[in-house]
Order: structure tokens, then sequence, then C-alpha cells
């Protein structure tokens, strides 16, 4: 870890904590910052707040006292999930006090160069998959973000033989100054968080501030297939390489004749890869990209190609149960992920699928439940849900109270050769406290079958 002296003797607060708060808080008091948390949990209930404050650093819990900006803070370090709208955020801002996510920290105390991952769809399994084949050509990386352990955590203990790749959300790339990956990529763009950030073009701008401070040395591996992302790329100074499924792309990865190329190289033919779902083959091509930028070998790729069946709770693999496959892709929060996963298959599927309301419709499912034989929903959307049902001709349409209960329906109406598939398409918080939580449920409830 770089000991950098940016933060000594500065007074900095730390919004919210979670887990990149409570590590955040840590090491700044560790580079010899004086930190205050502020963090919206009673500090009786908040069993991270009582360690802080057991490490020496100024806690205070149980809300965000909007005086608290009166007190002399250079810097805030905000949780990414607060928005910027939070009164504390904006009052910040006016007295141009920076904020800044964790992220950011970690960046500056790193001896590792980062591969940064972000996108609507596709960041965890592409970060996974860059992850594997860096591991398989022995080149040390270490995993950090919102599918690993917490940046700063990672970067403290990384050394300049490792690589750190990390999957980055909007809310984290908002919070960003100085961070500037080696390798940048951009999955995709479709409308997200549009509660969060307010209108698409403000969530674009925040995907885009991955690439904002690469240079020509650094690379921008970008979805050639999309004009949003291309325009993205357009304003970059990094060095970009495309990839697309669709096209041949002499200068980035593609398919050409059913098989995977890097820059007129060919990797593996695409009967060699385990991970289903046609969308896949995007996340692949990104991480095919960013691997051979990182020198790794093509022996090692093909190898993670042919065994890698997914990660958790996306398009997860569960078991096989009296004929049936069982699949938890819980982290299907949004219709598009549901599409994808249900094409992934050409079985009959039975879907479980429901969640929070945000206020749409799902008419764009509509399309693509051909081979869906019947829906069990849940949740708040399942009216929703079984009115799109409805109009794809579903004739086998049912709701139960849950996704524990959902599992058993789903048995009940299955028969051997059919798929089971949780893609809920919408938010977990509703009911779950996370995708995680739903998921692990999903998974629960199918060892429970006998």
């Amino acid at each position: 870890m770089k000991q950098i002296n940016h933060y000594r003797h500065k007074k900095i607060l730390v919004l919210g904590l979670a887990k990149s708060g409570v590590a955040a808080a840590s090491l700044l008091h560790k580079l010899g910052a004086f930190v205050t948390v502020n963090d919206y949990r009673p500090l009786s209930e908040n069993l991270e707040a009582q360690g802080l404050l057991e490490e020496g650093i100024t806690v205070i819990c149980g809300e965000h006292p909007i005086g608290l900006l009166e007190e002399g803070f250079e810097l805030i370090v905000k949780n990414p999930g607060i928005p910027y709208h939070n009164p504390m955020i904006i009052g910040a801002i006016e007295k141009g006090i920076p904020v800044i996510t964790e992220v950011e920290i970690a960046y500056q105390v790193s001896d590792a160069p980062f591969i940064g991952i972000t996108g609507t769809n596709g960041k965890t399994t592409t970060t996974t998959l860059i992850y594997e084949m860096l591991k398989e050509g022995g080149k040390l990386p270490l995993i950090a973000g919102n599918i690993g352990t917490v940046a700063s955590e990672v970067a403290m203990s990384a050394s300049k033989e490792n690589t750190i790749v990390i999957e980055l959300s909007s809310f984290q790339l908002m919070g960003i100054h100085e961070f500037n990956p080696r390798i940048a990529i951009l999955t995709n763009l479709y409308d997200a968080h549009l509660d969060y950030h307010g209108t698409r073009k403000d969530y674009v701008k925040a995907k885009a501030n991955i690439t904002k401070n690469q240079s020509k040395a650094e690379y921008f591996i970008v979805n050639a297939e999309q004009e949003d992302v291309m325009e993205v790329a357009a304003k970059s100074n990094a060095t970009i390489i495309p990839f697309s499924s669709k096209q041949l792309l002499g200068s980035g990865a593609y398919i050409k004749n059913g098989s995977v190329y890097f820059q007129n190289e060919k990797i593996i033919d695409t009967r060699d890869i385990a991970l289903p779902g046609t969308h896949n083959l995007e996340n692949i091509l990104s991480a095919i990209a960013a691997a051979k930028l990182s020198a790794v070998n093509n022996e090692a790729i093909f190898k993670v190609l042919n065994t890698f069946t997914g990660v958790k709770h996306r398009l997860q693999y569960v078991k096989e149960y009296a004929g049936r496959k069982f699949y938890n892709d819980s982290k299907a929060t949004n219709i598009l992920a549901t599409q994808n996963a249900i094409t992934a298959f050409r079985e009959p599927i039975i879907l479980l699928a429901g969640g929070l309301d945000r206020g749409n419709e799902f008419d764009e499912l509509v399309p693509f439940f051909q081979n869906v034989k019947a829906v069990v929903t849940f949740g708040q959307t399942a009216s929703k849900i079984e009115k799109a049902a409805i109009q794809a001709g579903i004739k086998t349409i049912i709701h139960v109270d849950n996704v524990e209960k959902a599992v058993p329906a789903a048995y009940e109406l299955s028969e051997q050769g059919d798929v089971i598939l949780l893609s809920p398409a919408c938010a977990s918080w509703d009911q779950y406290k996370t995708f995680e939580e739903r998921g692990d449920i999903f998974v629960e409830a199918v060892h429970m079958l006998n």
C-alpha cells in the first residue's frame, strides 16, 4: 500500500456505513485523517459503528444532522447508495466540500493496477471471467467491488505484482476524481437506476466516468453494437478495443464462423464454451479482450471458458431433480436480464418472476415468452407480469406469496425435461433485503424438494 500523505490531518466525514464506509473510515484513520462517521442506524443496533468507535474514530449515529456540515469538514466520503439529492450531499456541494466514494481512496493507495468493469448488465459475469482467466494465466489477480471484498481493503494488501479486477456501479463512479484503470470495460447501457440518477443522460454520464482519466496508454473495451456506448468511446482518450458478437472487428474481439477471435487470432470455438446464453457471448468477448491485453495465454483462456458455468445468482445452475433443471437468476433485476435468461434455453421453461414495483409494465417480455409454458408470480409486480403472460398466450399462470412457495408450485406444474427458472425481472426490496437473499431462498427451497 502506498503511504500517501494526502489525507493526513484533514477533517473528513464518512457518510453512511455498510462495508465500504467501514473500510474507508478505518483506512483514512490509518492515513492520519481526523475521521467522523455518520450513519442513520442507532449506535445500539450498529455493530460496525461500535467497532469504529473502539478504533478511536468519532461516531454520530441515529440521524444525518445537517448541522454537521458546519464543523469544517474538508472532504466527504459517501456510501454509494446515498443519492446526490440527499440534503447532506446537496449542502456539502453548496459549501464546496468535495464528495467522493471509497473507490477513489482505494485507487490512491493501491500499488496494483486496476481493471474496471461497468455497464447495466453483465458486470459480475465479466468481472469473474477476467479474474479466473488472469488467475489461470498466473497473473496474481485480486477481485474487488460489488462482487467481492471492498476495494480499499483489497488495495491495502495489493502489491505491484497483483492486478485488481473491480466491478463498478454508476453510484461508485459518480464519486471519482483520479481513479484511472489500466483497462476499463463498458459492457452495455440500458435504462436503469433512473430513480437515483434522474435521467438516462445522467446515468450514461456516470458510467462514462470509468474512462474520463484514461490516456492513450490505457485501454477502453467497448460494446460496438451499442450506439450510446460508442458515443462514450468517441469522447475517450484511451485506446479503444471494440467487441461484437455480430460484426467482424480486426482490432477487437468478435465471432467468425462459430469461433471467437481477438485481433484476428482464434481463441476458442463457441461450441467449447460452457457458459450458457447468447447474451453471455458479449461478456466472454470483453473478458477475452481484457485477458489478452494482460498477456494471458490462450490455453488459460480456453480452460476457463471450457469449464466456467456462471456465478452465483447469475443464471446459476442449482441442480437437476426428477428430470427438471433448476436455475437461479435472482440477479435479473430488470426486464433485459430476464429476456437474456429466457433466451438462454431451448427447453420449456417454468418462469418464476416478480418483485419491487418501480412503475413500469412488462410488455417487453411478451415476445420472449415463446418457450415459457407456465409463469409463477410473486411480489408487488405479480399482476403486471401476469398481464404480460396472458398477452403472450400463456395458459398456466399462478400467484404465490413468495419465492419459497414458488418453487414447489413450479415443480407441480413442470414435467421431465423442463427448466425451472427464477428470473424475477425486478429488484427484490419489496420482500427481501437483497437479490442474494432472494436467490439463496430459492436454492434452499429447491434442495428441500423430495
